[in-house]
């Protein structure tokens, strides 16, 4: 029998978007799912989401619940990571206001800036307790990390265990991909493309359409006139045309700018993106938060949407309730059935750059294609990416390298560093600035975050 133990099952959304993909298929409708959580009542309701799943479709998995990670590791075949260390309050509260008492402002601080580094500094030493206890009680299994911040996660945890087999794992390529082809009245199927770079921040190096005689036509030429309608406020992205998850329409006017200054689209959302760069959150120039739509502290509602959504669950949901049934396109459900079914499978993957980018360092970790199968897992050469991009991208590895460092070697001054080098705050705060508020926000994170000499 097919073991997940899904680490961090309290993340209702993602749990119920894997279990339902998963019990879909014949294959696995008998598997056995450990869900794990350190939040008893959490667990309680990744339960009720689970069995509600199953009640839903008409199978019966076996579904055990464990407060003791390790416990729920023994004989997994594979292994989800889904959490959010220090949760929304106090520590994402945290990442957000004590750096806007200092003027810098945030969109979803869970990747890069000051917000991204502070996670990384609670995240880094679970994964690695995490990675230990993978090592010695289900060292075959496959790893499929989800935690973020992604990059520097999956940097610190091939640096300590480099023999273990881990993939970070994002949706953004995918749904980006499908975004793309909606905005070019397109069908996602007949969409072929190469995808290279770091995690939130790669790009897809060509966007094509595949026609019935196996010919194929480049479509960056029409996604820049796209881009020019959608910046001149002529058009706006299939995707603003949808209310998300937590009531907004999100703009993609960042992306596509970058679209036209670069040559290139990038992976992730607008919102996510503008605080990766310095030239989009400016208290110097505040009409370009207008001007782009860009959605300030978006996390801290999409949090306090999430929690509203969880608590209707804990009140409401019984064993015998039915959810509605819906397909997801994530990564880590697609991978267990192609190699249940012993399939081989192409995603976009996170591991660390042995020279598959060529024009990145070689400690970093790149999001490239990645080929798995029942032997493991195989990342594809992609060489040289084109200057500009791999200048941009090589902004954001420094941030990471630097806090990783800060974690691994327990040196504050590495926090300093890359703060200083982080390019959203380098943009807004004076080096004084920087160093205060990283001494706020170390002190307000007390126990959450390893000591720092």
């Amino acid at each position: 029998m097919i073991k997940l133990a899904i680490i961090g099952s309290g993340s209702m959304v993602f749990t119920r978007r894997i279990i339902t993909d998963l019990l879909l298929d014949k294959n696995l409708s008998s598997m056995e799912i450990a869900l794990m959580d350190i939040d008893a009542e959490k667990l309680r309701v990744s339960e009720l989401i689970v069995n509600s799943v199953a009640n839903t479709i008409g199978v019966k998995p076996t579904v055990r619940t464990y407060l003791d990670r390790r416990k729920a590791l023994e004989n997994a075949d594979f292994v989800q990571t889904t959490f959010q260390v220090g949760g929304f309050n106090p520590a994402t509260k945290i990442d957000f206001e004590i750096p806007k008492k200092f003027g810098l402002n945030q969109t979803i601080a869970d990747t890069l800036g000051i917000g991204g580094i502070m996670r990384g500094l609670r995240t880094i030493p679970v994964l690695l307790n995490v990675a230990k206890d993978i090592i010695e009680i289900c060292p075959n299994a496959i790893w499929l990390q989800s935690v973020n911040p992604m990059a520097m996660n999956i940097m610190a945890i091939s640096k300590i265990f480099p023999e273990i087999n881990v993939i970070g794992l994002c949706h953004s390529v995918p749904l980006t991909a499908m975004m793309l082809a909606n905005d070019l009245e397109e069908k996602y199927e007949d969409i072929i493309f190469e995808c290279a770079g770091i995690n939130h921040m790669s790009f897809y190096l060509s966007f094509e359409k595949k026609l019935p005689n196996g010919s194929k036509i480049d479509l960056y030429p029409k996604l820049k006139l796209i881009a020019k309608s959608i910046l001149n406020g002529e058009k706006i992205s299939s995707r603003t045309l949808e209310k998300s998850n937590h009531g907004k329409f999100m703009a993609e006017k960042v992306r596509y700018d970058i679209l036209a200054r670069f040559g290139y689209f990038v992976t992730e959302s607008s919102e996510h993106f503008s605080e990766y760069v310095p030239w989009y959150i400016k208290n110097s120039h505040p009409k370009l938060i207008k001007e782009f739509e860009i959605p300030i502290d978006d996390y801290i509602f999409r949090c306090e949407n999430q929690n509203k959504i969880w608590e209707n669950y804990s009140e409401n949901l019984t064993q015998k309730s039915n959810l509605e049934i819906f397909t997801s396109n994530e990564y880590a459900s697609n991978i267990i059935k192609s190699i249940v079914a012993n399939n081989i499978i192409q995603v976009n993957g996170n591991v660390i750059n042995n020279n598959y980018i060529s024009n990145l360092p070689n400690n970093s970790c790149v999001e490239i294609p990645c080929e798995i199968n029942n032997n493991g897992i195989y990342p594809k050469k992609i060489g040289n990416l084109p200057t500009q991009l791999s200048a941009l991208i090589s902004t954001n590895i420094s941030v990471q390298q630097l806090t990783v460092e800060a974690v691994l070697k327990q040196k504050k001054e590495h926090v300093y560093h890359a703060a200083m080098l982080d390019p959203h705050t380098a943009a807004e705060l004076s080096i004084t600035q920087i160093h205060q508020m990283v001494d706020e926000l170390i002190e307000a994170h007390g126990e959450m975050i390893p000591k720092l000499k």
